[in-house]
């Protein structure tokens, strides 16, 4: 059997891949509320307003997951602020 070992990743790549991925499902949601004020004005109110609703759950739900992975760890100077992953 031929076994192929798993890269292990460092946590700095971890972030930078999860950062492209969320980065996605963030414009996900701005595109869904974008979608619902273009109802807004084409449709009725009560069609846009859901569409703008969902949008508005998906980035409640995408921003929970990123502030739950990771955490903003502040140093002495304010201005220098650095993302650390829970474990």
């Amino acid at each position: 059997m031929w076994f192929t070992m798993k890269k292990r990743l460092s946590r700095n790549e971890e972030f930078e891949i999860m950062k492209l991925v969320l980065d996605k499902f963030l414009w996900l949601g701005f595109g869904v509320m974008a979608f619902g004020m273009y109802k807004l004005f084409t449709d009725t109110f009560t069609t846009g307003i859901t569409w703008v609703a969902v949008g508005a759950i998906l980035l409640i739900i995408f921003v929970t997951i990123i502030v739950k992975e990771y955490e903003i760890v502040s140093t002495s100077n304010p201005s220098n602020k650095r993302m650390v992953k829970r474990r």
